[in-house]
């Protein structure tokens, strides 16, 4: 098929697609959606500390973070699945239809791990439940984020796909945020027996209400003009995987080094760093609760200045400028969450590091299905981005765990920050600028 791209007004379909109501919508649901499914998947990264004794009992409790942090990661493995599974949904039912059905499955998983018996009710069968229902988390995840992507970028008008896009990153990092927030507050309300008795469960099982609300969002949504126009000129694919894999490998493997790079970076900031300030400096947990909940929210105020950015100036200049900033920074950032005592300097350096990530994570998604045609976008966005997020996403807390624990060096994980910023300019220095381009056809 040719990589020839969309007319600049074309039929009526295409003109539904560039009203900026409509835009918005589409914009508002990705995030919304995005957020609630990050909300429910990230959950688990802030309990770590506390899940580990409890599904892992051990006389180390370092030896319990890091196998709570590998089962955090062994949900990255289905992710890849579920982007074909959904990624093909996507493509050839609709990017609506696949984005109900990832929201409902996460919302329900999440729901579900609320209500698991940990190891002294269980004995083994705990933690063998909770990697079960992790990889279902996963399986669920690898459909979402690059189905909000897709439905959002064919959706913007031309030369905006970057500041409504933003919403995206938005959602999946605000889902962090708002993570951390809903366990310090059941921290802040319950004693540590209570916690450990019945508090853990409470964030999980507030994923059911908000799956409802997201649900009734998405519902009410159009499919989006690209891909009704697809499906009346009958350019839906058997088999997207085998056809996104056959005609595109190079945009597969580009998307995977640039979710290698934004991945490894910002899960070390969203996942790591309180783990790190809690287990290794002693920090209390409600204070780094609250210091990455409200950091967090600060940095993404900023993803739509990002967006700005990415319109005017392309994608490759502001994705280099992300990777520059987190080769200087990755260094000094361990070395104040090393030095402070004061959780005013851990709360900026959280506003700082995940705010360079917004500069990393908000051309990457609208440059993701500027390299696909329609007829496979869906599909092309999750398998590369899922592939690149096994790989530097929900290894990246473990890696940085285990190189503090092997090493004895807390700021060894900083060198992990440096590696995959570099596999990002790599990467970023073989693209072709499409930010003022319309999406292929």
């Amino acid at each position: 098929m040719s990589e020839t791209t969309s007319p600049p007004d074309g039929a009526a379909a295409g003109a539904r697609s560039t009203a900026p109501l409509s835009a918005r919508r589409a914009a508002l649901a990705g995030g919304v959606g995005t957020l609630i499914e990050y909300y429910d998947f990230s959950v688990y990264a802030f309990l770590a500390v506390t899940l580990g004794p409890l599904f892992f009992p051990s006389d180390e409790p370092g030896v319990s973070i890091l196998l709570t942090l590998a089962v955090f990661g062994s949900a990255y493995i289905m992710r890849p699945l579920g982007g074909w599974f959904f990624g093909r949904l996507g493509d050839r039912r609709g990017r609506k239809h696949a984005l109900v059905v990832t929201v409902v499955t996460m919302g329900a998983f999440s729901g579900l791990l609320g209500l698991l018996p940990d190891f002294s009710t269980a004995g083994v069968l705990a933690p063998v439940l909770l990697v079960l229902v992790r990889l279902a988390q996963g399986f669920s995840a690898g459909g979402e984020i690059g189905g909000a992507a897709t439905y959002v970028a064919e959706s913007a008008p031309p030369g905006r796909r970057g500041l409504y896009g933003s919403l995206t990153p938005v959602g999946s990092t605000l889902g962090f945020s708002v993570a951390a927030a809903v366990v310090g507050l059941v921290t802040a309300f319950t004693t540590a027996e209570q916690m450990i008795a019945w508090g853990w469960r409470v964030p999980f099982l507030i994923a059911v209400p908000l799956a409802l609300v997201c649900l009734w969002v998405r519902v009410k949504l159009e499919d989006t003009a690209e891909f009704e126009a697809m499906s009346e000129k009958r350019e839906v694919v058997r088999s997207p995987l085998l056809s996104v894999v056959r005609e595109r490998p190079g945009a597969v493997l580009r998307v995977v080094g640039i979710a290698i790079a934004m991945n490894g970076t910002g899960y070390v900031g969203l996942t790591y760093f309180s783990t790190y300030l809690i287990q290794t400096q002693g920090f209390d947990k409600e204070a780094v609760y609250w210091a990455s909940a409200i950091g967090i929210a600060l940095a993404c105020a900023t993803y739509p200045l990002a967006g700005m950015l990415t319109d005017r100036y392309g994608r490759k200049p502001v994705l280099l400028a992300a990777y520059a900033l987190y080769l200087v920074l990755a260094w000094p950032a361990f070395a104040l969450l090393g030095a402070t005592s004061s959780i005013v300097v851990v709360t900026l350096v959280y506003v700082v590091y995940m705010a360079v990530n917004g500069l990393a994570q908000v051309p990457a998604f609208p440059q993701f299905t500027e390299l696909f045609p329609r007829r496979v976008r869906y599909t092309g966005v999750a398998l590369g981005f899922n592939i690149g997020t096994i790989l530097a996403g929900g290894t990246a807390p473990y890696v940085a765990a285990q190189l503090v624990q092997s090493t004895g060096n807390a700021m060894s994980p900083a060198f992990w920050v440096i590696g995959v910023a570099l596999i990002g300019v790599v990467t970023v220095l073989t693209l072709r600028e499409t930010g003022r381009d319309r999406l292929p056809v």
